[in-house]
């Protein structure tokens, strides 16, 4: 940290590094879309670069970092995955309507994979934007409560108020709806697979979450939903996405052209 701010390029590099995963990981939950979470994680990793000489050490690095892309995140305009799925209503209508299908599951386990990944995603759209930060923070990436609190600059109080209702929210719809959480309820991920393929919602050659690169390549953390039966671990065991190396290619070429004004 240090060094980068003293101007030293291969240390500045090393930190981008560091920090785009963890950047990604929490645009592509916020925005619920890999290619929205690529361009706002690209405008993050800018705006901690050029505000490197204001961070003063108050709080750990993470935590500024946290910060600056929560800011960002929150405000910048909404996007298309959000506008597909305002409300569990909204959601809970699209289930019943793959569920009044009937349609057998395919065999093609990346498909049904597909569609779970999308269902969480979806749910996660479900929030509005400060619940949905909340979550993500205090139960996705279990950021201790203090340290989220300060993410979102609130009281400690009242980010487990916030939290809480979050938390109320997601597991009222999953327990009363899907069929990972509670075998009772009808929903199953193939039948809602097979639904969407139908559809042409989605395809196997253009799978959006499924073939998604992740950080560790933790492929069996997708297999082990089918043994969880509380929301938080639903939603915690999707994979960690490793962020796309072209972050770093695109942001290292405006550091070196002095013409850009990135760094003086």
């Amino acid at each position: 940290m240090a060094r980068a701010r003293a101007g030293d390029r291969h240390a500045l590099d090393q930190l981008l590094r560091e920090m785009k995963d963890l950047i990604y990981n929490l645009a592509i939950r916020m925005l619920g879309s890999p290619a929205d979470a690529e361009d706002a994680s690209q405008e993050i990793l800018i705006r901690l670069v050029t505000g490197l000489d204001s961070f003063r050490g108050d709080s750990s690095f993470r935590t500024w970092v946290y910060r600056v892309a929560s800011n960002q995140l929150l405000t910048t305009r909404r996007r298309l995955a959000e506008q597909r799925v305002e409300s569990f209503e909204t959601l809970g209508a699209i289930l019943d309507d793959g569920i009044a299908a009937a349609l057998p599951a395919p065999e093609s386990t990346l498909l049904v994979r597909e569609a779970k990944l999308v269902c969480t995603t979806m749910m996660l759209m479900c929030l509005d934007r400060d619940h949905r930060l909340a979550y993500i923070l205090g139960e996705i990436l279990e950021l201790p409560g203090d340290e989220a609190a300060s993410v979102v600059g609130i009281s400690g109080e009242a980010f487990r108020k916030r939290l809480s209702r979050a938390r109320e929210r997601m597991d009222e719809f999953a327990t009363s709806r899907c069929g990972i959480v509670d075998t009772a309820n009808a929903c199953r991920c193939g039948t809602q697979a097979a639904n969407a393929l139908h559809k042409g919602l989605i395809a196997p050659e253009r799978l959006t979450w499924a073939m998604h690169r992740t950080a560790a390549q933790r492929d069996a953390d997708v297999a082990e939903i089918d043994r969880l039966m509380r929301t938080v671990e639903l939603m915690r065991s999707a994979p960690r996405y490793a962020a796309p190396e072209s972050l770093i290619d695109g942001l290292r070429a405006l550091i070196e052209d002095r013409r850009s004004g990135l760094l003086s």
